[in-house]
């Protein structure tokens, strides 16, 4: 086999490069998350932008996008821009209003009710000879009376903020992080107007340094990959939303019909959990079965039963038609971006890296396709 002295050249690069990737890995590392720290407002900008952008067009499409009008046509970006961003705010505001005032009220319940709760259970494991043995052996005994239960309530506050002087400075602390993550937000928020009003302009001096870094093979490539990836971003988020509000609409829907508690709050909980693949569906299974199960164990055990129906409802018949059938990623694939995406960023890693991994997915299969053994074989097979 030949191999010409560019080839070589470029692969002794590769692997020099990777043996000093790997022998200073934690100081790339340590680099990296200080760009990351650093760059983390304008990063947060870009995203948002990104979001914006896909209700910003929607309104450019559907608000007189044929007009002659020269007036309109002038200020129709910074009135879609508008229109984008009252619309998140106006959807994160309702979020917050119907889901955090019964979650308080909940709350309430749960705790006041704990005490009545654990003895119950208490009683029950009592009735075990064997299981009452071993509690007395390892003086496992409830309080019995509404003081002890208050000393032992005080004792865990205590616990938590470890004296009370550090609650002054937990206080001071708290007060400091919240002025810094609103200055953080407005400078991201100035950020992402800058990039929607000046997009074409932004768009077209990528254009040209791109083409003046790579040529035009390599440009046409790399273009192809950035369509790529805004493709798989652009389907995942507006099929993830889809499905999102289907699925809280018909949790809703349902337990208004079943006569459950807190229908309006744990459907629309359970429609903004959808947003987070593969584990979001347990996390509302689990904050809904709590706040029945403080009003009654047999409403949370009916709630399960038909969040479980629902859910396989949605897999089957939702979830393709929304985001599967754009996306085109296979369930094994799927659950390993959640994976290594929770463990390398947590949450927000898991969104991250679905539609990135069906991105590269993609473009591997048309990588392989272009294979000429493959070609050859699929013609002689026809």
């Amino acid at each position: 086999m030949n191999i010409d002295k560019k080839t070589c050249i470029n692969i002794g690069i590769v692997v020099f490069l990777l043996y000093l990737a790997i022998h200073y890995w934690d100081g790339l590392v340590g680099l990296f998350n200080l760009f990351l720290a650093a760059a983390g407002t304008l990063i947060n900008g870009a995203i948002i932008a990104y979001v914006l952008n896909i209700l910003m067009r929607f309104y450019e499409r559907h608000m007189a996008p044929n007009t002659k009008k020269k007036v309109w046509n002038a200020m129709r970006r910074p009135v879609c821009m508008a229109l984008a961003f009252l619309t998140l705010v106006a959807v994160i505001v309702a979020l917050i209003q119907i889901i955090l005032p019964q979650l308080i009220s909940c709350v309430q319940v749960l705790l006041s009710s704990l005490p009545g709760v654990l003895r119950q259970m208490y009683d029950k494991l009592m009735e075990n000879p064997t299981i009452a043995a071993l509690m007395v052996d390892y003086n496992l005994v409830l309080p019995a009376t509404e003081q002890e239960w208050r000393e032992i309530i005080e004792r865990a506050a205590n616990l938590l903020f470890n004296g009370a002087g550090n609650v002054v400075n937990t206080a001071v602390s708290f007060t400091t992080s919240l002025v810094g993550s609103i200055l953080s937000l407005l400078m991201s928020l100035i950020f992402t107007f800058n990039i929607l009003i000046g997009k074409e302009t932004l768009q077209r001096q990528s254009r040209n340094l791109l083409h003046r870094v790579l040529g035009d093979t390599r440009m046409a490539r790399a273009m192809h990959i950035i369509s790529t990836l805004d493709d798989c971003f652009h389907n995942y988020i507006v099929g993830q939303c889809t499905e999102a509000v289907i699925l809280g609409t018909l949790c809703t829907i349902g337990m208004t019909l079943l006569r459950l508690d807190y229908a309006l709050m744990l459907g629309t909980f359970v429609g903004m959990m959808a947003l987070i693949p593969i584990i979001g569906p347990y996390i509302g299974a689990a904050v809904g079965c709590i706040m029945l199960f403080s009003i009654s164990p047999a409403k949370a055990l009916e709630f399960l039963i038909y969040l479980f129906l629902l859910q396989q409802v949605e897999g089957n018949l939702i979830y393709p038609h929304t985001v599967g059938s754009k996306l085109k990623l296979p369930g094994l694939w799927v659950l390993a971006a959640v994976l290594i995406g929770g463990g390398m960023m947590g949450i927000s890693g898991m969104v991250l890296f679905v539609p990135l991994t069906a991105a590269l997915y993609r473009l591997v299969g048309e990588w392989v396709r272009r294979d000429p053994r493959l070609v050859k074989s699929a013609e002689e097979k026809a």
